[in-house]
């Protein structure tokens, strides 16, 4: 499915992520977090209907990797990792992922979905929050340099 991002009119592809996409997928990873993922943890990933990739003039833009787990009879959607190309960023690329795997964690059968976000990390905190994501509780050197994660939720309906 194509989505137009409205910054620009660029169109982004939305789709299941390929093991073609991983270097690609990596290489993102590495220019977004200072803790990233390796290589393996992202192939763990694959065919999974939660590891979606956005493409735009032909390359990877970003990924995001979310799943669904029962936790007391209940499903709940996590997502794991969010990232965009530095070149993409303020394009809605990000927006659009995060749309775009609700929709996939709901029609899995989620019913809340949560997330953790670096402390610090405030475009990400503003961006779940416009998606409709509250904090739910700090979780202290959650991160491996010691920073606090806090820990969004958000119903799905």
């Amino acid at each position: 499915m194509t989505t137009p991002v409205p910054e620009d009119g660029e169109e982004v592809r939305i789709r299941s992520a390929e093991r073609a996409d991983l270097l690609a997928v990596v290489r993102i990873e590495n220019a977004s977090f200072s803790q990233p993922w390796p290589y393996d943890a992202f192939e763990r990933f694959l065919g999974e209907p939660g590891f979606l990739v956005a493409e735009a003039d032909g390359r990877i833009a970003g990924y995001v990797v979310a799943d669904v787990t029962r936790q007391i009879g209940r499903a709940l959607g996590h997502v794991k990792d969010i990232a965009v190309h530095p070149d993409h960023r303020g394009d809605g690329v990000g927006s659009t992922l995060l749309s775009r795997s609700l929709a996939v964690l709901a029609a899995h059968g989620a019913e809340t979905v949560k997330l953790e976000v670096r402390r610090s990390n405030d475009g990400a905190k503003r961006l779940y929050r416009e998606f409709g994501f509250d904090p739910l509780r700090r979780v202290p050197e959650y991160y491996g340099n010691g920073e606090d994660a806090i820990v969004m939720i958000r119903k799905l309906e």
